[in-house]
């Protein structure tokens, strides 16, 4: 008997479509890189070999800084490594201790702490699309538009969101495409809803204040993920999002954050507008019902990193981040994507695959590792290597990266790389 015809369907595409790119990485020891010991940004490899990485979205390098190391260390000794309990039956101390530092470093908006960032996704955009958020009340039924750039964790959860309604893609960076989504929706009776990054994982940063007004004219709600934003920039590290947006949380945004990135611990957070909204998340939120709490060794480095948000070493830190940026911008004459913009994310996009393989062979016999990109990640076709920036990289670590992308062949064609499937 023959074999059934494989449904069509975005998985199936998205697999027919990608390359063996990445399988040669893997196999080439290009990429997935075991890691035995670590000295800032000097990493010991399982073969023995050193790099320097240019992988870890630990932008100000806090996640070896001593104060956390100690508050895990005091943490295993009262707690053990884990309390095994979802956080409405059982929390350590150290987690209301925290959501009352994040409403320090954020006033105005209410937090409450997940295990991850794509776990608030999961939790709080059903809440918000079935109005059940008591500040973010939907008329007629949403009507939910995904940034064609947004995080693969937003956009996987597009058949989650078409229980609710109408599902689509815009683009955040065309004012036209912005103004279209919204009388589309506002044209159906419908709440519009967009679903945005911050800072983007691989490419440019939201125009979110923007959208913000846009949407609050039409009656609708911002979604932003600032994952990557978190700690770079703002006063108290609060990030892109919460600084671009004047430093408070709008009416018609919810605001998701990571504390796993420049923030130094693990985990991820959610900002809304009072507490009645946190009180339904509580309640409802699958992964807050159903799953386990941050781990609590990582918990106290939470709250050991946010009170080194509330200190004026964060401002330094930062400091040395952007002076980092500018000065691979300068070694790089400016071909990098990003260059000149606030984000930490560095790319060297190549036209070709191959292309993008051979730079990063050359790159990791120079002794650097980075993040290797293909389709679906960009473009079909292209390659962009990903280079996460540090408070912690040295002068010698950008020149090394410099001159090896000069050796490596062309790059920076000014092309998008592409947005996701």
């Amino acid at each position: 008997m023959s074999a059934s015809p494989t449904t069509q369907n975005w998985l199936t595409t998205r697999r027919d479509r990608t390359s063996s790119a990445l399988d040669l990485c893997f196999a080439e020891g290009l990429t997935g890189h075991t890691v035995v010991s670590r000295d800032g940004k000097r990493v010991t490899l399982q073969d023995g070999s050193t790099a320097t990485e240019f992988v870890s979205c630990s932008y100000l390098g806090l996640e070896s800084h001593p104060a956390l190391a100690q508050a895990v260390v005091e943490a295993v000794g009262r707690f053990g490594v884990h309390l095994s309990s979802s956080r409405n039956r059982m929390r350590p101390s150290y987690l209301p201790e925290l959501e009352e530092l994040l409403g320090r470093v954020y006033p105005g908006a209410t937090p409450c702490v997940f295990t991850s960032t794509s776990n608030v996704h999961l939790g709080v955009l059903p809440l918000l699309a079935s109005g059940s958020l008591p500040s973010y009340p939907v008329q007629g039924g949403p009507h939910l538009f995904v940034d064609r750039t947004a995080h693969a964790s937003m956009q996987v959860l597009r058949g989650i969101f078409e229980q609710f309604g109408p599902v689509d893609r815009f683009r955040s960076d065309d004012p036209a495409s912005v103004d279209e989504a919204l009388r589309r929706a506002t044209g159906e009776g419908r709440t519009p809803v967009l679903l945005v990054d911050g800072v983007g994982s691989m490419n440019g940063l939201v125009p979110v204040h923007d959208l913000a007004q846009r949407t609050a004219s039409a009656g609708g709600y911002l979604y932003v993920d600032d994952a990557h934003g978190i700690s770079i920039d703002g006063a108290g590290g609060c990030g892109y999002a919460f600084d671009a947006l004047g430093g408070k949380l709008p009416h018609n945004v919810v605001l998701a954050g990571s504390l796993s990135k420049g923030f130094g611990g693990s985990g991820g957070f959610l900002l809304v507008a009072s507490g009645d909204d946190v009180a339904v998340v509580r309640k409802l939120a699958n992964p807050l019902v159903f799953g386990h709490s941050v781990m609590v060794p990582m918990m106290a480095a939470n709250v050991a990193a946010a009170r080194i948000h509330l200190s004026p070493e964060i401002t330094a830190l930062q400091g040395r981040l952007w002076a980092n940026a500018a000065r691979l911008d300068e070694l790089t004459g400016g071909r990098l994507s990003n260059a000149g913009l606030r984000t930490p994310v560095r790319g060297a996009e190549f036209g070709t695959e191959e292309e993008g393989l051979r730079a990063v062979r050359r790159l990791k016999e120079r002794g650097v590792i980075m993040l290797p990109a293909f389709y679906p990640t960009v473009a079909q076709g292209r390659s962009l290597l990903r280079f996460a920036l540090s408070a912690l990289h040295s002068e010698e670590d950008l020149t090394l990266l410099a001159q090896t992308l000069e050796e490596s062949g062309p790059y920076g064609d000014g092309q998008e790389p592409g947005a996701r499937d």
